[in-house]
């Protein structure tokens, strides 16, 4: 089977699978306890399945009708799939999750910090000061937001009890 334009077979490939994926989780697959799906409901009373079902349906459609228009276009000179850069998916996906893990043990203001460094690398036009006052920015914005405003149980600083309890900005 020859593609005949690169960029649309892959993309409608992702959208089937994005769309099949939610129809799968929505509605559970019988015998697989981690998958046992939701109630659908009807349109007058919606279950929590229904969204996600018919959602997951109408993309999983449009995903296998772009991917057959893929397959049947003849290819131009842009039609050859550009090379994927992992690089900044990867730092950007792994400052999240980097994030995620030491958040408790440092606080919000340095891994709020690392995270928005780690994940500006991802960028061509990198620019290591830029980063660092983004960083701050962005963590002094979200402390106030999140912790201060919102009053949610996010720690500030390393999770230290003589430094939460004597540092006043710490306790939130």
């Amino acid at each position: 089977m020859k593609i005949g334009h690169q960029k649309d077979f892959w993309g409608g490939v992702l959208f089937a699978a994005l769309g099949f994926t939610f129809l799968i989780i929505a509605k559970g697959v019988p015998g697989v306890p981690f998958l046992q799906g939701y109630a659908m409901g009807t349109p007058a009373r919606m279950g929590p399945a229904f969204f996600p079902f018919w959602l997951g349906l109408i993309l999983f459609v449009i995903g296998v009708v772009i991917a057959v228009q893929g397959v049947r276009q003849q290819g131009g000179p842009d039609s050859k799939f550009p090379k994927f850069h992992w690089r900044p998916i990867l730092l950007v996906l792994g400052a999240v999750v980097l994030f995620g893990i030491i958040l408790k043990a440092v606080g919000m203001l340095a891994a709020g910090a690392i995270l928005v460094f780690i994940a500006s690398m991802g960028s061509r036009d990198f620019r290591w000061r830029q980063s660092l006052i983004l960083g701050v920015i962005l963590v002094i914005f979200c402390a106030l937001v999140f912790v201060w405003g919102l009053k949610l149980p996010i720690p500030l600083c390393p999770d230290i009890e003589s430094l939460q309890s004597s540092v006043g900005f710490c306790r939130g």
